[in-house]
């Protein structure tokens, strides 16, 4: 399993924690394919979402898979500036908001859909959950 991150923004700091974040994320889901990690600000994640949600506004995470494809999962873009915010909001570290917003997108590539019904919402905010607690006992 391959995880590349692609860092649009400045804060190249994060690219190591972000690296060992999605490995955990995708051990704890039991996925073994390789994956692409991108970190974008909000004019980009805003394009995005206009693009392929055709909702002209910022968001936090957005995931795109490649399901015929056996060795890659997709892609993830987490929007740096937002997940600061967001952070900020909540009363949550960026590093914790982050890998949040990562299981989030994994999960979604793992064929979770939170927008469908409220058992899957909550199913998926379970694992989601479990997740984030399972990354940060060990660190």
């Amino acid at each position: 399993m391959q995880i590349e991150i692609n860092n649009q923004t400045p804060s190249a700091s994060l690219n190591f924690f972000l690296k060992k974040a999605a490995g955990a994320c995708l051990k704890k889901l039991g996925i073994k394919q390789d994956l692409s990690l991108v970190l974008v600000g909000d004019k980009r994640i805003k394009e995005l979402n206009k693009i392929y949600r055709r909702k002209n506004k910022v968001t936090d995470v957005l995931s795109f898979g490649d399901w015929d494809d056996k060795k890659f999962l997709g892609e993830v873009f987490i929007c740096l500036p937002q997940a600061k915010r967001q952070a900020k909001k909540y009363g949550a570290t960026l590093k914790r908001e982050l890998t949040r917003l990562l299981a989030h997108g994994l999960l979604h590539l793992a064929g979770f859909d939170h927008e469908k019904t409220k058992q899957e919402e909550k199913e998926m905010l379970g694992k989601q959950e479990k997740i984030i607690k399972a990354i940060f006992t060990k660190y």
